[in-house]
């Protein structure tokens, strides 16, 4: 059974294999670390959740696909929406993305295919966000070629402090020294 976290990868990876492909008999190397600065990576990470939580919450794919690359939009808005289809079951409500700063795991880097990748979460609760990101150049810019959206257990909290008892006991009193003369 494909789970929507399990499908939501499989669609990234096989876009992931998809342009290593593409790309020819690409080097086996190192990723290396993206130029781009923060504001460029929160805008490219926000303006793909949000549009991926519009797309669930319309049921319409059509902009999530047409703002992809074009390896990405081998993916009908049909297609879509069925990887996408266990978030409209669950109500799944990504609109928190557009306030809470993510937590990368994995920084932006530039894989051998020249693809942009990076991970991370958005650290919410009850469940956190977690997301896994590809983006092909196209003209300049940097569009959406896989996504993997799921939810994760959230960072566990430290217990609450005990509530004060209703009937406080008067401390003792204060014990008292010599006498200062």
């Amino acid at each position: 059974m494909v789970t929507r976290t399990s499908a939501g990868r499989i669609v990234l990876r096989l876009l992931m294999v998809a342009a290593v492909i593409a790309a020819g008999a690409a080097h086996a190397q190192q990723p290396k670390p993206a130029q781009i600065d923060r504001n460029g990576v929160l805008i490219l990470v926000r303006t793909t959740l949000l549009a991926l939580d519009q797309a669930n919450k319309t049921g319409n794919y059509t902009v999530l696909r047409d703002l992809g690359a074009p390896g990405f939009q081998i993916n009908t808005a049909a297609r879509l929406a069925e990887i996408f289809a266990g978030h409209r079951r669950d109500n799944l409500d990504l609109s928190g993305v557009a306030v809470i700063d993510p937590q990368l795991t994995v920084l932006p880097q530039i894989e051998a295919n020249g693809m942009m990748r990076m991970a991370g979460f958005f650290p919410s609760v009850p469940k956190q966000v977690n997301f896994e990101l590809a983006f092909a150049p196209v003209d300049g810019q940097w569009r959406l070629f896989g996504i993997s959206v799921a939810l994760g257990q959230a960072a566990p909290t430290a217990p609450a402090a005990p509530a004060p008892s209703a009937d406080p006991k008067p401390a003792p009193p204060a014990a008292k020294g010599p006498a200062k003369k």
